[in-house]
């Protein structure tokens, strides 16, 4: 392999784990914190970057400052998290806390299908996007090979997710709750942490990450009806591989996957839908509980 075929292919692999890292990190952090497998993550998704093309292209159409189509990115994600966040875990995720997983899939599973018809009330049923962030970028060379900027800033901003997530768990008081709850809900709750309180939290943050992980997605691939339960398959397959619970290994869970889809695109086509499943029961086989999970282990 020519490094002209090697530097794109790792480009190409980095920028697609960090979308699916936005994803599977909100996913696991929500199921670390409130043990609740959440089957409507991917529908999040898909509504950040519905949210966050629309506000791009009204931004076109007002002929206001292009570069605001990048505030626009983060905006959405902050809009959905405010909106969906508190709503949702007050009046349907928490109903669900200590009941069975199955329980727990078939009820956000019913949330999931309401959100997808939301959509298409919404936003209609045809694909739309705004490349607006991605042209202002422009493309850069190097040597022979010429790359989209937008995909180091995709990059860059997995890397500061990741980053500022430990920082948060490791170094705030909110963080010091999160891992008190995490480790003995019964404990946090005696000794007077409002458990309430910290769900709304996790699980806002945990819809911000998803719909962020949207927003950036649509100038490069747009959105359309659907998007949500393809995002919501692999964002469990990558939750499973690192580990449910596991920031950490939602992050390099995510890396491999990026990397297995890119070279299935790249050598096997006919395979880019299917590598990432194949690379999960490859990794299961091996490590059933993923790569960072065990039948003990809570941490976050």
């Amino acid at each position: 392999m020519t490094l002209d075929t090697l530097i794109p292919l790792l480009l190409d692999s980095f920028a697609s784990a960090a979308l699916i890292f936005f994803v599977a990190v909100g996913l696991t952090l929500v199921f670390s914190v409130l043990r609740v497998l959440n089957v409507a993550h991917g529908s999040l998704y898909s509504i950040g970057a519905y949210v966050a093309a629309s506000l791009g292209l009204f931004i076109t159409s007002q002929h206001l400052n292009p570069y605001l189509s990048f505030v626009a990115l983060l905006l959405s994600a902050l809009l959905v998290a405010a909106v969906f966040g508190p709503l949702i875990e007050r009046t349907l995720i928490r109903w669900t806390y200590g009941k069975s997983e199955a329980v727990q899939i078939l009820i956000t599973f019913g949330l999931f299908l309401v959100l997808e018809d939301l959509q298409r009330m919404v936003f209609g049923v045809q694909a739309i996007s705004d490349d607006t962030p991605m042209q202002l970028l422009g493309t850069s060379e190097l040597g022979s090979i010429v790359y989209l900027n937008y995909q180091l800033l995709l990059i860059a901003m997995a890397v500061v997710v990741v980053v500022g997530l430990r920082l948060l768990i490791r170094r705030t008081r909110l963080g010091r709750l999160i891992t008190a709850v995490v480790a003995d809900r019964e404990m946090a709750q005696s000794i007077g942490i409002d458990t309430n309180r910290i769900f709304v939290l996790a699980f806002s943050l945990g819809v911000f990450l998803a719909a962020l992980g949207g927003a950036l997605a649509m100038p490069a691939s747009g959105v359309a009806p659907g998007l949500g339960a393809d995002t919501t398959v692999l964002a469990f397959a990558v939750a499973v591989i690192g580990g449910l619970g596991q920031i950490e290994g939602a992050a390099l869970a995510s890396l491999i996957v990026g990397l297995a889809r890119v070279l299935a695109i790249y050598f096997v086509p006919s395979l880019d839908a299917v590598a990432p499943y194949a690379v999960m029961l490859i990794i299961l086989l091996v490590r059933p509980y993923g790569l960072f999970g065990s039948i003990t282990a809570r941490r976050i």
